[in-house]
């Protein structure tokens, strides 16, 4: 396959990405190894993905996988949130992402200020942006509260303008970390109906869930995750019944460890 076609094909790849973090007992044992210059190691590693390799098609892709298993982690790699301790992504068109509750957004700022800031952070110009504000607010059904502080938001108000900003931009690549989970059901339906749309032009949406009915109804492809590992891609019925087994055979979700580090 030329290189032309693999792009046209996979919007994101992710190759060899591994993350590790650190762990301290204490905060003076970080500041030891700074000292030291790293010839005294105090810290013990936790690994929460390890060697990643996972193509992304046009379509649906759901990351499913025990609570801790790297979903989320992977996600915010993707997203370009967190970087990798090893491994690449290539992110092929415009990508938005719709992360933790509120993430990204300025809690003393009004959503209209949050939305044209998010727009700069995206490198759109303001002009842009601000032709597509009043959409943004209609599709948020947020009312007088879009110029209120996002601290004065309810949990599913900051879900409504984070899917309403994030689809606003008309990104190639949409990332959704169970933010559907949260708010009323009419927006929920509201939310997939956009996402379907997206999915029929060609767009490539990556989301976490723990919802097994919504992955079999819209995903073209599912990523199993167990222990920050891959242990399945493809199929969705293959991945979701990989899954239903796992979660039924509770000794085979890993385990949570830190290990020494390697030298």
């Amino acid at each position: 396959m030329s290189s032309e076609s693999s792009n046209e094909q996979f919007k994101v790849e992710v190759t060899g990405v591994s993350k590790r973090y650190n762990i301290y007992e204490r905060p003076v044992d970080r500041l030891k190894e700074i000292i030291t210059r790293n010839k005294i190691c105090c810290h013990r590693e936790y690994w929460a993905l390890r060697d990643i390799n996972v193509q992304f098609p046009k379509g649906v892709t759901a990351l499913i996988g025990p609570n801790g298993s790297g979903k989320s982690t992977l996600l915010q790699i993707i997203a370009g949130v967190l970087e990798p301790t090893s491994g690449n992504v290539e992110r092929r068109g415009r990508i938005t992402a719709i992360l933790e509750l509120g993430a990204g957004f300025q809690p003393d700022y009004s959503g209209r200020e949050n939305v044209l800031l998010n727009g700069m952070i995206l490198g759109i110009p303001r002009e842009e942006m601000e032709e597509r504000v009043e959409s943004i607010a209609e599709f948020a059904e947020i009312g007088d509260f879009f110029d209120q502080p996002i601290k004065t938001y309810s949990s599913g108000m900051i879900v409504r303008l984070a899917f309403a900003t994030a689809v606003s931009v008309e990104p190639e690549i949409l990332l959704v970390d169970e933010a559907m989970a949260v708010g009323d059901q009419s927006f929920q339906v509201k939310c997939r109906d956009h996402i379907w749309r997206m999915k029929e032009s060609g767009k490539t949406i990556i989301f976490v869930t723990h919802d097994m009915n919504m992955v079999k109804s819209w995903c073209d492809q599912a990523v199993l995750l167990n222990g920050g590992r891959t242990v399945k891609i493809g199929n969705v019925d293959e991945v979701v019944d990989a899954f239903e087994d796992l979660m039924d055979h509770h000794e085979k979700v890993a385990v949570k460890r830190f290990t020494a580090p390697v030298s």
